[in-house]
């Protein structure tokens, strides 16, 4: 085994209690079979210098305030006091120390452990090449109580916090119970409760057999961010991501800071032509346009009812998911041996080809390497339409998104906080909070473009003028193109044909090296320009070669033509960015009023902090009024009553009696299977092998069993039952 290589992240007495004290392993990592080495312990030396940040105060303390035998007394400039156990020099460990094991370790963190006041487990191990290279030890407290004693440093202590630590603990469980066969029933109340609540809202869904089926939804930032920026439409099946394997499709975009937006989500019962032409039959419903241009995969079921639903719209292919079979459609000799792969991408990536440009050069490509007969390339090859670049030049906005990776993107942080265990409720809330973060960021890049000052690079007024138009992250990206069109282009030649001047914008590197000469065409009394490298189709902004020939011209403003509505600052209405719209909201007039009465009593409290008289007070003005209202009646909920209001407010849905939608039931999509997917040949090739563990048993590490099923035991069974009584 290879040396394993402690280390802790104990930077501070406060971080001692919840860092995690790594064991790292650097040395003979391809030796498996080495005896241990002496084990290095790096370590902080807990009373070096200290800077923490503690409830988002800046606390810098480097000398303690009080010692009384056992125990140093540290103070925040805001006065509250840390306790820390003062430990033996001799105890505490330090950078640099060795150990014969990691038996040996582990029992020395646990000393120095019991001595500060907490305890050590062991946590997880980690390999590289079939070796451990880093283990881990937890502090007892990091663990699923972590909401517990958050709550109680919030509250001032255990006395204050409604719950015990089970409670905690048993909540999930608690939940799932709640919910029970109301799931179905719960999520469809919810969504005619935003319905009526929230203004533009639109859902639907369908019922079979009294059971869930499918359903869909979207709301009125959906519907703007898709007015917006619905011309490219992106969409991909997820799976995983509730307990009945409902198939989890958002509807994914760019926006005018190639942000990633969601225009609306869906659940359906399974992949079929059906259930996908229903799904973009309710889309269209809430959005009333077709988009220019839709990506998917190579997915059957998705293209027949992109068809029949979306006529107008171009279908396009990904071409990642394309491109990653090379490995496994081609043999591995002609595709090592040779530049294939090389030439390939090199041909189907190209953004400035033509279609038959493309399909000469893929005709020598293929003859070059004798692939005629070839099965897989002449399928792609047959339907190179839908995902070659060269095929969708003339398209606006073509090279927005070429493959679902955004898309993928999205589906991903929608499966952080949800699991193939939750119900739909659980779903929905993981669903509402990845939502708000994502219109966080989109609130943030707003805030960024309309707080940002103009700094130029160049003289040149059209800088300026893209600055005032533009947001921040499209600025930037004109800026460069203004730039490289005055330091990097030059205009080679000019000529007049049919009346419209004909430039030869030539192209340099950075070493001043002639790359490429591109044709712009300019009108000087239209001001209609045309460049052939087609920027302005693929991106919707001007190239750097359309700027150098503005720039000859004494154009200092970019012309109405081309501007395109979609990059600009101030294309959302301002209303989107307000409370009222956000997801997580509640918007009921008792919730409303209950908000506002916690912030007001908070402010109080911030106000009389320093006051001790004034908090008194404060204080039993408070105990009278909630004798007040004791006296009129008003309870608090207690036992399973103040579970189930929990509960409900967490859910957002109180308990139901009677259910008129039940759950799912049935549903097996390609994508659940054996709660695992299909794997290429060549991730079956890659497959790592078996990681060695340590049988605490036998105390050997071995990859084919382990304590609970090691054969000494039955060894030892044996023995006893021929031993007898």
């Amino acid at each position: 085994m290879a040396s394993p290589l402690m280390a802790t992240n104990l930077s501070s007495k406060f971080d001692a209690l919840n860092s995690p004290i790594v064991m790292n392993n650097t040395t003979n990592i391809e030796d498996s079979n080495s005896p241990l080495s002496p084990i290095n312990v790096f370590a902080h030396n807990l009373n070096d210098y200290i800077e923490v940040e503690v409830n988002n105060e800046h606390i810098i303390n480097d000398v303690p305030i009080q010692e009384e035998e056992d125990i140093v007394v540290s103070i925040s400039p805001n006065g509250t006091k840390f306790y820390t156990r003062k430990v033996a020099e001799h105890l505490i460990p330090v950078k640099g120390c060795r150990f014969k094991s990691f038996e040996d370790g582990l029992q020395t963190f646990k000393s120095y452990a019991e001595k500060v006041g907490f305890s050590v487990r062991k946590g997880q191990t980690k390999w590289w090449k079939d070796a451990i290279t880093h283990k881990y030890l937890r502090c007892n407290k990091a663990g699923p109580v972590k909401a517990h004693r958050l709550l109680v440093s919030l509250m001032g202590g255990v006395h204050n916090v409604r719950g015990t630590v089970t409670d905690f603990k048993n909540f999930s469980q608690s939940i799932r119970i709640f919910i029970g066969d109301r799931d179905s029933q719960m999520i469809l109340e919810r969504l005619r409760e935003r319905l009526e609540s929230l203004p533009n809202f639109f859902f639907d869904f369908v019922v079979q057999n009294g059971k869930l089926r499918s359903v869909f939804w979207a709301d009125e930032i959906s519907k703007l961010n898709y007015e917006a920026f619905g011309d490219v439409l992106a969409f991909d099946a997820t799976y995983q991501t509730n307990k009945y394997d409902m198939v989890f499709v958002p509807f994914t975009g760019v926006d005018n800071n190639k942000n990633r937006v969601t225009f609306g989500a869906g659940l359906i019962f399974d992949e079929t032509t059906e259930s996908f032409i229903w799904l973009l039959e309710c889309f269209i419903t809430a959005h009333k346009k077709q988009p220019v241009l839709v990506l998917t995969d190579q997915d059957a079921a998705m293209r027949q009812a992109i068809l029949e639903v979306l006529p107008a719209s171009r279908h396009r292919l990904c071409m990642w998911h394309i491109m990653k079979k090379l490995p496994v459609k081609i043999s591995g000799e002609l595709l090592q041996n040779t530049n294939i792969r090389k030439l390939l991408h090199r041909l189907v990536w190209n953004l400035f080809i033509s279609p038959a440009t493309f399909e000469s050069r893929w005709q020598d490509l293929i003859e070059m390497f004798s692939l005629q007969d070839h099965e897989w390339l002449s399928e792609m090859y047959a339907i190179r339409h839908r995902w070659v670049p060269a095929y969708f030049r003339e398209l606006p906005l073509c090279c927005l998104m070429k493959t679902t990776s955004r898309c993928e993107s999205s589906n991903s942080s929608f499966k952080v906080n949800s699991s193939s265990a939750n119900t739909l409720v659980q779903f929905m809330l993981c669903y509402d909070a990845r939502l708000e973060s994502q219109r966080y960021r989109q609130r943030l890049a707003q805030f960024k473009t309309s707080d940002t000052s103009f700094v130029g690079i160049t003289n040149l007024v059209i800088e300026k003028h893209a600055f005032d138009l533009y947001s921040h992250t499209i600025f930037l990206e004109v800026q460069k193109e203004i730039t490289k069109g005055l330091f990097c282009c030059y205009i080679a030649n000019k000529e007049l044909v049919d009346g419209v001047h004909v430039y030869h914008v030539s192209h340099l590197d950075l070493r001043n090296d002639l790359t490429n000469t591109f044709q712009v065409k300019f009108e000087s009394e239209t001001l209609s320009t045309s460049c052939s490298c087609r920027g302005f189709t693929r991106l919707g902004y001007l190239c750097r070669h359309i700027f150098a020939v503005y720039r000859v011209n004494k154009i200092e403003k970019i012309p109405e033509l081309y501007i395109s509505k979609r990059w600009l600052r101030n294309v959302l209405p301002s209303s989107i960015y307000s409370l009222h719209s956000r997801y997580g909201v509640d918007n009921q007039p008792q919730s409303v009023l209950r908000t506002e009465i916690l912030d007001l009593m908070t402010e109080c409290c911030d106000v009389l902090r320093g006051d001790i008289e004034g908090l008194s007070t404060f204080a039993n003005q408070l105990k009278d009024m909630r004798q007040e209202l004791i006296k009129k009646g008003y309870r608090e909920p207690e036992g399973k009553d103040a579970a189930c209001s929990v509960i409900e407010e967490l859910v957002g849905q109180p308990i139901v009696s009677e259910i008129s939608v039940a759950n799912p039931e049935g549903i097996r999509n390609k994508g659940t299977g054996k709660r695992g997917r299909i794997h290429a040949p060549a991730e079956k090739k890659s497959k790592k092998p078996r990681r060695v563990r340590l049988c605490h048993t036998c105390n050997k590490y071995v990859d084919d069993h382990d304590s609970r099923n090691c054969k000494k035991i039955t060894a030892q069974a044996q023995e006893q039952e021929n031993a007898g009584p």
